[in-house]
């Protein structure tokens, strides 16, 4: 699941076999069944194999939304983006954006947005989905003075405006 949620992710045996608490050997036949259906692609990295999954499998999309909509992240943002006010992104962020299963998925909203409304949002989506959710909200203005670094941190784009932006370049 790990690196089919985020493309950009890698991972070597070990860390993968302590991670999922399965002997080395498992977790081997497992990716070496990826790596020969072409899912999986290699590297070495000194003495390591790195896997990671090839975003260019024609599978790779449907098996990315499925593992989305088992962790959840699809009903949080269909839920909050319809009333939350001049939403402009919305990014998962944290171990989720990592690949990693921690049970706690962080999101990063910018926008101009009803705080109140994005609680109780939040509220009605752990229970739905039985996990942990944090968020993170910016306006436009406090997201572009953020420094380079803070912008940096490892995201995923879930949803954006798109609307907006063609406003702004088409105006009536």
């Amino acid at each position: 699941m790990r690196l089919f949620l985020n493309p950009d992710a890698t991972a070597h045996l070990r860390g993968l076999a302590e991670e999922f608490a399965e002997s080395t050997n498992s977790i081997r036949l497992e990716l070496n069944r990826f790596e020969d259906a072409g899912m999986v692609k290699t590297k070495s990295a000194g003495n390591k194999k790195l896997y990671q999954a090839n975003s260019e499998h024609p599978l790779f999309s449907d098996i990315h939304n499925l593992i989305i909509k088992y962790v959840g992240i699809d009903r949080i943002v269909h839920l909050a983006v319809g009333k939350l006010g001049d939403l402009e992104k919305v990014y998962l962020v944290g171990d989720y954006a990592e690949g990693k299963d921690s049970g706690l998925i962080d999101l990063l909203f910018i926008g101009d947005l009803h705080k109140e409304y994005l609680v109780r949002i939040v509220e009605k989506a752990e229970t739905l989905i039985s996990k942990k959710v944090r968020f993170l909200t910016y306006t436009r203005a406090e997201w572009e003075t953020l420094n380079d670094e803070n912008k940096q941190t490892k995201k995923l784009l879930l949803w954006e405006n798109t609307k907006q932006y063609t406003d702004a370049r088409n105006p009536v």
